[in-house]
């Protein structure tokens, strides 16, 4: 019986690993925290494996552990955030005014994606994780959650344990930085 166990979780490694890390890094984490996630998955997995009732497909059962153990990374990166940073940054109204509204002479150009170009997706889908690498951890953190995840702010503000005032700040800092990379390496290529 043991055997047949540890056989079965062989094939799971081998079916889903990439799978599972391709998920991880395009939440814009580095290789080396993304294969620990996969580890950490895979490690919960094993623990639970006399527990999984089959339920779901295994590999569903696996990226809910998986999404399970990102938001653990995400929390414990937010741990480490510098609110007085953040209020700095929030003081910081180099493009926008009081109100919120782009300022004259730095509204960015317009651009689009061609969604139909795969080539052009992938190409822009390279850039966005390079300019998403410029950020702060914690600004990645948030972005992905809310427009790659599709979490609401106040889910956002209570998994990471962040003010409101503190999430639209980092949403609007890293929104303006990922705009201005984008800018630079992908409408004026």
């Amino acid at each position: 019986m043991e055997m047949d166990k540890q056989s079965e979780f062989k094939q799971w490694v081998n079916d889903y690993s990439d799978l599972l890390y391709g998920y991880t890094v395009q939440r814009g984490m580095d290789t080396e925290p993304a294969k620990d996630i996969i580890q950490d998955t895979f490690l919960s997995a094993w623990r639970s494996m006399d527990t999984y009732k089959r339920e779901v497909s295994v590999k569903n059962w696996l990226f809910i552990i998986l999404k399970s153990k990102i938001t653990d990374h995400y929390r414990k990166s937010s741990t480490k955030l510098a609110v007085e940073t953040i209020e700095r940054e929030h003081q910081d109204h180099t493009y926008f005014d009081a109100a919120d509204h782009w300022k004259d002479g730095v509204c960015p150009e317009p651009w689009q994606v061609h969604f139909d170009n795969k080539i052009e997706v992938k190409e822009f889908y390279h850039i966005l994780k390079n300019c998403s690498k410029k950020l702060k951890e914690i600004q990645t953190t948030v972005f992905m959650m809310k427009y790659m995840d599709g979490l609401e702010s106040e889910d956002i503000c209570r998994v990471l344990s962040i003010s409101s005032s503190n999430y639209w700040v980092l949403i609007h800092r890293a929104k303006v930085q990922l705009r201005a990379c984008l800018q630079k390496n992908w409408v004026q290529k």
